[in-house]
């Protein structure tokens, strides 16, 4: 596969990917696609806010809503981000994070903060990854102040098992958007990692960060005052899958609420700090 995936113009393919997902075709067979595609992921129809013809394009399918009421949003204090598997969940010591079992990167380059060490070491991180089946709309695990966004330009490896254990620094090599948060325990980002055949990356805050747009070469900062943000509100959306990685600054969350994700795979969407 390594072989293969290097030399894969894989930003100007997922931006033409991007593309033809979101063309609207006849209604016949625009209808027919989704309900392939729904099939062989196993996506309940029934969860989304319309009914599969409604849709105009395979692309709009794929960044559906569901219908109100269906993700009822936990009482703890931080809740996940989206529908989703945890692959890694683990403390951040010494500025690392772990990619895969014997490899990790470090949280400065992660960000693209020069204070990402003193932000973030001795917190807590976890990964999330999103496959086709999944909702792919991410909502902000805490209540807080929106302060900060980076878009960071980079390639858009596939995130897969064999990537993350392969590819070194691979979400640091990746196209990012990281959403800081300041809430009342500190201080929490939501990071939107791309990947092939992942379109955009979209804000629902900020129409203007726009991912994979192949022009963008150097990292974009905007910072915002008085933007709120609820816990369960959404952040943003993926068109098409990829990962979010949360990164949890010392004293926001309890390390005993970890325990239950460690070294294992976790399907989640609900509630998970108190």
């Amino acid at each position: 596969m390594s072989s293969i995936t290097r030399f894969v113009p894989k930003n100007h393919l997922s931006y033409l990917a991007g593309l033809l997902v979101h063309l609207k075709l006849p209604s016949f067979l625009n209808k027919w696609i989704i309900a392939i595609f729904a099939k062989a992921y196993h996506i309940n129809l029934d969860e989304a806010e319309l009914s599969y013809e409604q849709y105009p394009s395979l692309g709009e399918f794929f960044i559906r809503k569901l219908k109100p009421g269906l993700r009822p949003v936990g009482n703890t204090w931080a809740v996940h981000p989206a529908d989703s598997v945890i692959t890694q969940a683990a403390p951040i010591h010494q500025g690392k994070l772990i990619q895969a079992k014997g490899r990790h990167y470090s949280v400065e380059s992660f960000t693209q903060d020069k204070n990402g060490l003193t932000k973030y070491d001795n917190g807590h991180f976890l990964t999330y990854y999103l496959c086709p089946t999944d909702y792919h709309r991410v909502h902000s695990p805490v209540s807080g102040e929106i302060k900060r966004v980076l878009h960071i330009p980079g390639a858009l490896w596939p995130v897969n098992a064999w990537s993350t254990e392969n590819i070194h620094e691979l979400f640091s090599i990746n196209e990012r958007v990281v959403v800081e948060i300041q809430t009342d325990r500190g201080l929490v980002a939501a990071v939107f990692v791309g990947a092939t055949n992942v379109g955009k990356i979209e804000l629902s805050f900020d129409k203007e960060i726009i991912g994979n747009q192949l022009t963008a070469q150097t990292v974009r900062e905007k910072q915002y005052q008085n933007l709120k943000i609820q816990k369960g509100e959404e952040l943003g959306m993926f068109r098409m899958g990829s990962t979010v990685v949360m990164l949890y600054a010392p004293g926001t969350i309890n390390p005993a609420d970890l325990a239950q994700f460690q070294n294992k795979a976790v399907k989640v969407n609900s509630d998970f700090v108190n």
